[in-house]
Formats: C-alpha cells, sequence, structure tokens
C-alpha cells in the first residue's frame, strides 16, 4: 500500500492546494482555492489518499491530470526535472518560483520526450513563435535559465538559447509612482485605524514592497529604532528608520505611530481584521482596490508607493548608496531607474525651496515616540 502511495504522489500533481497548518492527527490541513472562488477545506487524510483525491475530484469539478512518473535519461522532460530540483530554481523568489514553474511545467509537457542534447536555437524559436511580445521574452528567459543550467551540468555541450534574441517591446517604466497628491489622497480618504491606512504607512515608512510588508515583524526591528529585513525577491537586505524620524530628505511622518498606537498588537505589524497574518497573494490586489477606492488613478499599485519614495529622496538630495540602502537594492542603476520620477526642478532647487513650503501632510507634527514598540 505504501508503495502505491508513493506512485500516486508522483504521478499527481494537485493544483490550487494551500496549506494552513496540520490537524491534530498530524496531516496538513489543506484549501482547494481556485481562482475567483470560495476556499473549499479539504478532508484529515494524507494528500495522496482515495479519500482526499476524491474531495479534491469534488472541489475542482474535475480530476486532475496525471503526469508521468519519470522522463527518460537524457530527456528534455527530465533536463527540466533536474532544474526544478536545482539550487537555480529553489534559490528563487516563491512568487516568482510559483511563475517559473507553471512556465517549466509547460515546457516538459509539450517537450518531454525530446532529446536534449538535440535541442537547437530554432526549436527555442519555434516554441516563441506561438506568444507574443513580453509573453515571448518571459518564456525566453525560462528557456535560458534551463539552457544555463543544462551547460553548466554537462547535460548539452553549447547553450543554444543564448543564440535566441529578445523580442523588441515598447519600453515601459513599469508600476507608475505615486505622487505627494497621491499620498495625501489616501490618506485623507483611509483613516487611522483602518488596516489599509496601515498598510500605506507601513510602506511609506519602510519602503518595502507589499509582499516584503506583509512579513514585517516587531522582531525585525532594533531596540534603537532601525527595522532591517532580506527582501523576498532579491535576498538584500535593506534597513529603515523605523520607530525613529531619520535624516531630513527621509521626510518622515508619524502616521505609521498613530496606526500602530491604534491596532492590537501581534507579532506581524500587518494583520487581517481577525488578527490573521495577511497573504502576500492576494495583498497586493486588496491593497489595488483600496487606492482606487480613494480615487487614485487606475494603475496606482502599491509597488508604485515604493517607486514614489525613491522620487522624494532623490528629490530630496539623498545619495545613492542611502537610497540604495533603505530601498534594498544592490546596484546604483536600479537605484537610478526606481527614482525616475523624481521632480527635475525639485532636484536642481534643492530640498529648502520645496519642503518647508509644501510640507507632506500628516497626522500631526508631535515626534515618533517608542513607548509600547519595542520588540520582545
Amino acid at each position: 500500500m505504501q508503495r502505491k502511495r508513493r506512485h500516486i504522489r508522483n504521478e499527481v500533481r494537485l493544483k490550487y492546494l494551500s496549506q494552513s497548518g496540520f490537524w491534530p492527527s498530524g496531516n496538513a490541513r489543506w484549501y482547494f482555492k481556485a481562482k475567483g472562488a470560495k476556499a473549499v477545506a479539504m478532508p484529515d487524510a494524507r494528500k495522496d489518499s482515495a479519500e482526499f483525491l476524491r474531495a479534491y475530484v469534488a472541489a475542482s469539478g474535475k480530476a486532475p491530470a496525471a503526469q508521468p512518473k519519470s522522463y527518460t535519461k537524457g530527456s528534455l522532460g527530465a533536463g527540466v526535472t533536474a532544474y526544478l530540483g536545482s539550487s537555480n530554481f529553489l534559490r528563487m523568489a516563491d512568487s516568482t518560483k510559483e511563475r517559473w514553474r507553471s512556465r517549466c511545467d509547460d515546457i516538459r509537457q509539450a517537450y518531454g520526450s525530446a532529446s536534449l542534447e538535440k535541442l537547437t536555437a530554432r526549436n527555442i524559436k519555434t516554441d516563441l513563435a506561438q506568444f507574443e511580445g513580453h509573453s515571448a521574452n518571459n518564456r525566453l528567459k525560462v528557456w535560458r535559465s534551463l539552457c544555463h543550467f543544462w551547460d553548466q551540468q554537462g547535460l548539452v555541450d553549447t547553450n543554444v538559447a543564448k543564440l535566441v534574441s529578445m523580442r523588441e517591446t515598447e519600453k515601459t517604466n513599469g508600476f507608475t509612482a505615486w505622487t505627494r497628491e497621491d499620498f495625501a489622497a489616501f490618506r485623507s480618504h483611509w483613516p487611522i485605524g483602518s488596516k489599509e491606512r496601515l498598510a500605506f504607512e507601513l510602506m511609506y515608512r519602510t519602503c518595502a514592497a507589499i509582499a516584503d510588508t506583509c512579513r514585517l515583524t516587531r522582531a525585525m526591528v532594533s531596540d534603537d529604532g532601525w527595522l532591517t529585513y532580506t527582501r523576498q525577491k532579491s535576498k538584500s537586505t535593506a534597513t529603515a528608520p523605523f520607530y525613529i524620524a531619520g535624516p531630513e530628505w527621509f521626510e518622515a511622518t508619524d502616521d505609521l505611530q498613530a496606526c500602530l498606537d491604534a491596532e492590537p498588537q501581534h507579532i506581524v505589524f500587518l494583520t487581517t481584521q481577525t488578527g490573521k497574518a495577511r497573504s502576500p497573494k492576494s495583498a497586493s490586489q486588496w491593497f489595488s482596490k483600496a487606492a482606487t477606492a480613494a480615487g487614485l488613478d487606475s494603475g496606482k499599485a502599491a509597488h508604485g508607493v515604493r517607486k514614489g519614495r525613491a522620487a522624494m529622496f532623490k528629490e530630496n538630495g539623498a545619495a545613492a548608496d542611502k537610497r540604495m540602502a533603505i530601498l534594498g537594492h544592490e546596484t546604483e542603476g536600479e537605484a537610478t531607474r526606481y527614482a525616475k520620477s523624481a521632480d527635475l526642478r525639485r532636484i536642481i532647487e534643492g530640498t529648502e525651496n520645496f519642503q518647508l513650503s509644501k510640507p507632506v501632510p500628516t497626522h500631526d507634527t508631535k515626534p515618533l515616540k517608542t513607548k509600547g514598540f519595542k520588540h520582545g
């Protein structure tokens, strides 16, 4: 029976499952959550058991697609499987791994039986022909990572993906940076005491991405009031004044302090209404809706707060290394790109000619306090 269970687990890949703790029996507690659908609790049973699979089929409305147990040695499918188990893949951020695993699975399913050593640049170009613009380039990035790994491991003689060029696409600046007016509009709409306002003030203060904001904890704050954390995406270290005002160019407000005063204390700063840690997956969409409700233009997403703060720092005269330290950037080029929306006139005129004449809206002007916020 044990051998049969292992066979099922290797051959069936169950999608849309998320784990939330464990049953008293020791089995993992799973929920089936398809996009746009309500979560369905799975039974207290092993994931490869008949009982669990019957519940999964009932929840999904269809039987899960079977995956081949293994691929022939030297096949493209075996190469993809090896890549998915390598440090090249596993060290990626969780959000990146999820997207890349899906693309790798698609490549493996389409070409798994093909000979890896016979892979050519033309084969990759043919595969890319079914995609347009950025989608084709995203697919090529996966091919390049696969071929780089295969080349490293001696599974191929040549990294043929190097011979395939990226598509020419219209250049964009990515997420739209928020302006000071956007910051003021959001604060005006969402009062202190709301979860939306707390999320905003955490991002304004720390300049963290929304996924990192969800993971910030009190233990990350030192006794002297500085927050230090590791970014999920780049694994780089970022630090910011949290319970202290910081330098003048930082443009700190005391609104985060007021928001934290209005919240019950938890290990993590940003929680749901029920006190649970907020999911990084859903937080981005949740915050975008909050920005829309505040009257901000469509496209003003959570990441725009981070870019808007980077522009403010540059306008205020902060050197590149200082901006890099707070934003967790590892190159000056990245720091420059993030601050691209900075107002050039403000940069030329200097801090004293604009900051004092048009201060950032705040809750009030009292200095930050630390009482009640020490970690531990």
